[in-house]
């Protein structure tokens, strides 16, 4: 594929990239996937939508916050990333990526559970970049697990203060900063919609994010903030390999949708640019579907 925009078959793209089975440690990394996944490094195209703005991507170091931030990049926007400090290698990637677009990259490393970190998190973006008119909570964390006995009260309670707290805690510490015109963009799952029963605190707070960004969308309308959300269908990430769905079900992962394969983080991207841009100033409280045409509600 030359760009985004070449003419294609969705459901023949990206037929070489297999989704192996593969076990990773820890969050896993862009760097240690045996099969590449496409962030759109050779293939995003900007056309000037976010000349000017100034952007804080959490998850930002990969998957779909990597390819998100590329392509904010490539559209013109200043970019600040986070992620966990052992996700450096595939954060100073996504900077290099930054900076070659002719844009300034911010790499603050931390932990999303930690309040205080992410108040400071965006401090640091704020004062970094000069400002703040983009806010992408997309950090996540997912685990599955066959039971709700194997689910310990520590993975629920770190599932939810990943997904969901630091959603709040970082909005809310950036509302003050954010003028007429931003615009926060949420990252929800299919899982929301369509819970898999693997996954029950994992699609939990996904459900929990939409209802969220709805009603905090009515809220700031009339200050001229939009509220969005995207939400991914199976997409290839270091984050399906960190034990985000068991290592057996890898190779045939994706399988099931209409496309019967999984999504590319360089297939989300565009839909992030969309909602950021002032294409879509009269797009709120919208979640959109990028999922391959799995059926939603």
């Amino acid at each position: 594929m030359t760009d985004q925009y070449t003419f294609a078959d969705p459901s023949k793209l990206y037929s070489d990239i297999t989704t192996k089975a593969q076990s990773q440690d820890g969050p896993g990394l862009d760097a240690d996937l045996s099969s590449k996944a496409d962030l759109g490094e050779d293939t995003y195209r900007g056309l000037g939508r976010l000349v000017g703005r100034k952007a804080l991507i959490t998850g930002g170091d990969s998957g779909i916050g990597g390819a998100t931030a590329i392509a904010f990049a490539r559209e013109g926007a200043d970019v600040a990333i986070s992620y966990l400090p052992e996700e450096e290698e595939d954060a100073q990637r996504i900077a290099g990526l930054i900076t070659a677009a002719g844009q300034k990259a911010l790499t603050i490393p931390g932990d999303l559970t930690d309040p205080v970190y992410c108040r400071e998190l965006v401090a640091q973006a704020v004062e970094g970049l000069g400002g703040l008119d983009i806010l992408v909570n997309n950090g996540g964390k997912q685990q599955t697990r066959d039971s709700l006995d194997e689910i310990t009260d520590e993975q629920f309670d770190e599932t939810f203060k990943t997904n969901v707290y630091a959603m709040f805690w970082i909005t809310k510490a950036a509302l003050p900063h954010l003028k007429p015109g931003a615009s926060i963009i949420n990252t929800s799952s299919i899982q929301a919609y369509s819970p898999s029963e693997t996954l029950v605190d994992y699609a939990s707070t996904k459900a929990t994010i939409n209802t969220f960004s709805k009603a905090l969308s009515q809220q700031l309308a009339p200050k001229g903030i939009r509220v969005n959300v995207v939400a991914p269908g199976p997409i290839w990430t270091p984050l399906q390999t960190a034990g985000g769905q068991p290592t057996e079900a890898l190779p045939t992962f994706g399988e099931d949708t209409p496309l019967g394969r999984p999504g590319q983080p360089a297939e989300l991207a565009p839909a992030f640019v969309f909602l950021a841009s002032a294409e879509s100033s009269y797009v709120i409280g919208e979640t959109l579907h990028v999922n391959g045409g799995m059926p939603t509600p």
